[in-house]
């Protein structure tokens, strides 16, 4: 199948399959005579891989590591336990600084609690004075 099909098929950009066969996520299909890529269900399956792992918010390079072990199916799954592990660790993190962020955020609204005119607005005012004071502390750095 040509890129356009492989495209249609697994619901990705062909610009986006192309930058995954320049990280050397996949493999480079062989080419037609006439210079067009031919791509196998190889090809998709692999694709379908990458993009479920995009999916769960995985990098490049996590990605490249389990495909290294997907080639090599003896090897012990320790390392993509870790691997995991790590993920699992860094959405925690971000979860914390969503929440401290919604804490901030919900501070920051109780500032107004009617319509008034923008210059006496408390979110304003507060997010000006917040400014000022990142202004101050960069200064005296």
């Amino acid at each position: 199948m040509r890129i356009g099909q492989l495209a249609r098929d697994t619901a990705t950009s062909i610009g986006t399959i192309r930058f995954y066969e320049s990280e050397g996520l996949l493999a480079p299909p062989p080419r037609t005579s006439s210079n067009f890529r031919i791509y196998n269900v190889s090809h998709v399956e692999r694709l379908g891989f990458i993009r479920c792992c995009r999916s769960l918010g995985m990098t490049l390079d996590e990605i490249r590591t389990l495909l290294e072990f997907k080639d090599q199916p003896r090897r012990s799954c320790s390392e993509i336990n870790a691997l995991l592990d790590l993920r699992i660790a860094s959405v925690q993190a971000k979860i914390e600084e969503l929440r401290s962020l919604e804490v901030q955020l919900r501070k920051l609204r109780e500032q107004c609690d009617d319509a008034r005119p923008g210059s006496e607005c408390g979110i304003l005012n507060r997010l000006s004075k917040g400014a000022d004071e990142l202004l101050q502390s960069n200064r005296s750095a």
